[in-house]
């Protein structure tokens, strides 16, 4: 998955619906002591390196060359979404998700730019394998809190290890590029949550639990719309509604 956007788009759902999973509704937590453990560990890594990298990036980075850097892993999340797509009986937005990264590879400079988008209008989907066992069936599980990754869990988690096999990056060759290029995505993936990052520490009391709820709340939200035929748009401007046929949640 797209950490960046994803992470983004949970925050700001969660804080625009005034949480509507309040702490402890929809938690399946046996793991807490644990995942508090690994969530402390990752607010320390955070504070005392990913954030000041992350700040230096963004303030030293035009614009410009950051959304490059964003549409370029933006362009190789595309091809593994047209693969999860097919795997989930989705062929319209696989052959949406295929089209932008052929046309973004081949015209957008490997991906840099999004011509896909900006000049052919064509849809943008997000889907990982986590949503894949999602829809065929396969419950959540536990929540787990990973290192660095974060909030995940059981069944997320082995989505994300069949996910790094459909990574194009995780699956290079060369060493040091695969390193320089896995780094820049975490720093870039960061950066653009700093602001979002500021929010959740001025609203939430306790940020485990608020992460906690949040994450679970919008992977089940994301499954219930994929199985009812409801997906989610990357497309659209704030506030446009996903689809006719959606359900007000």
């Amino acid at each position: 998955m797209t950490l960046a956007s994803w992470a983004t788009a949970t925050l700001a759902l969660s804080l625009l619906q005034g949480c509507a999973s309040g702490p402890g509704t929809i938690a399946d937590d046996p793991f807490e002591p644990f995942n508090r453990g690994v969530f402390r560990f990752n607010e320390g890594l955070d504070r005392a390196v990913l954030k000041p990298v992350a700040t230096a990036y963004r303030d030293a980075t035009p614009q410009p060359v950051r959304n490059s850097v964003n549409n370029f892993f933006e362009n190789i999340s595309d091809l593994w979404t047209a693969a999860n797509s097919l795997l989930q009986a989705k062929p319209r937005e696989a052959a949406d998700s295929l089209g932008r990264f052929t046309v973004n590879t081949l015209l957008g400079v490997g991906g840099l730019f999004d011509i896909a988008g900006n000049k052919l209008s064509i849809p943008k989907h997000k889907e990982d394998f986590g949503q894949t066992l999602g829809n065929w069936g396969m419950e959540t599980g536990p929540y787990l809190v990973l290192p660095v990754l974060g909030s995940s869990s059981v069944r997320d988690s082995i989505g994300l290890f069949v996910d790094a096999q459909g990574n194009l990056v995780t699956q290079m060759g060369n060493v040091p590029a695969r390193n320089s290029l896995t780094g820049l995505r975490l720093v870039d993936t960061r950066a653009n949550l700093l602001n979002a990052g500021n929010l959740m520490d001025a609203v939430a009391l306790d940020k485990y639990t608020f992460s906690r709820d949040v994450y679970l709340h919008r992977r089940q939200s994301l499954i219930r719309e994929e199985k009812g035929n409801v997906e989610e748009r990357f497309d659209l401007p704030e506030g446009a509604p996903a689809s006719s046929g959606s359900t007000p949640r």
